[in-house]
């Protein structure tokens, strides 16, 4: 190759590389991609993540993941610029508290928008004899993996009963899309989940082994929801797994969608306007979202800021006129140290 050629060569591929580095330093901000962070593929909040990708003018991947907890750390740490986590991991994440308080606040933490709810579920065994939460010690039960919400969820329930893992014999770390098929195996006597109903994970237990869901409360249950922001009463109506599946009285979440600071405006403005413009196409994707409204979505759960791509759509729609208030800094004395997340 003549010398001049091989000079234009180097310089043409150095160009790419440098492009290439400069497109990967960009990293999450990107406008023009989008990566959204959700969790097992057995859960609502992967479909939720599937839902949005539909939704967006751009290229967009529905990531899975760990949880709640694992989107935050990743979400921290400039990994993805989208993730979903329930609303108590949201409040543990920009306080600094309970599983992060080793790392600390995240002052970047931004919200986008809260979502569906997620009752904390009680699946077991019609045979094991179990028909209250206080019946699961001694018991082999499924916590979840570190990271998912069901065990984040469960650490600030145990916390409130004085329980700890060790009272259950013994206390599993399965992912939510392998719990069931432990539970008909009878591997494990109850799972818990916190999820948006109806879930696959849960129905395919109820068909398979003659599973039922177990209310979840008692005194324990009414201190914790009392003194809880986020946290709030919850049904899983009737019938969702069976004729014979009657209303379950529990407690639980909701899921919300959080972003960094350090990501574009741009992105998170046609994110938002994706949703909201469409969104009895997204409540139609799960009956989970059936009662979404935007009243609720822009307000509830919410504890980190507004971003500043949502606070612009919901400004031009004329429903909120002021900037949001700042987040609680200082830390909440929450229950429990190990804090996962979602579904």
């Amino acid at each position: 190759m003549p010398r001049q050629r091989m000079v234009s060569h180097a310089l043409s591929k150095l160009g790419a590389a440098l492009s290439l580095t400069a497109l990967l330093a960009s990293g999450p901000a990107l406008a023009d991609e989008l990566v959204i962070a959700t969790a097992s593929p057995a859960g609502v909040y992967h479909i939720t993540g599937r839902a949005l990708c539909s939704l967006v003018d751009i290229p967009c991947e529905a990531r899975t993941s760990g949880g709640s907890a694992a989107n935050l750390t990743a979400l921290r740490d400039g990994e993805v610029p989208v993730a979903l986590a329930q609303s108590d991991l949201q409040h543990y994440a920009v306080t600094g508290s309970a599983g992060f308080a080793t790392a600390g606040p995240d002052p970047n933490l931004r919200a986008i928008a809260a979502l569906h709810g997620e009752p904390f579920t009680l699946v077991v065994r019609r045979d094991s004899g179990i028909t209250g939460f206080a019946d699961l010690r001694g018991r082999s039960i499924n916590v979840g993996n570190p990271g998912s919400g069901q065990r984040g969820t469960m650490m600030t329930l145990l916390e409130a009963w004085g329980w700890s893992l060790g009272d259950f014999r013994p206390a599993n770390e399965l992912p939510a899309d392998q719990q069931s098929l432990e539970l008909c195996h009878g591997n494990i006597e109850a799972m818990v989940y916190t999820v948006g109903h109806p879930n696959p994970s849960i129905a395919q237990a109820v068909r398979l082994c003659d599973a039922i869901l177990v209310e979840v409360g008692g005194e324990p249950v009414d201190r914790l929801v009392a003194g809880t922001p986020y946290l709030t009463r919850a049904t899983i109506p009737a019938g969702l797994y069976g004729d014979d599946q009657p209303a379950v009285e529990t407690f639980g979440v909701r899921a919300t969608l959080v972003t960094s600071a350090a990501v574009d405006e741009a992105l998170i403005y046609r994110l938002v306007a994706a949703l909201f413009d469409n969104l009895d196409t997204f409540k139609a994707f799960h009956p989970a979202y059936a009662d979404l409204s935007p009243e609720t979505m822009i307000r509830e759960g919410l504890s980190a800021p507004l971003h500043e791509g949502a606070l612009r759509y919901y400004r031009e729609q004329g429903w909120i006129e002021d900037e949001a208030p700042a987040p609680e800094t200082e830390a909440f004395s929450a229950p429990g140290a190990d804090r996962g997340s979602s579904d």
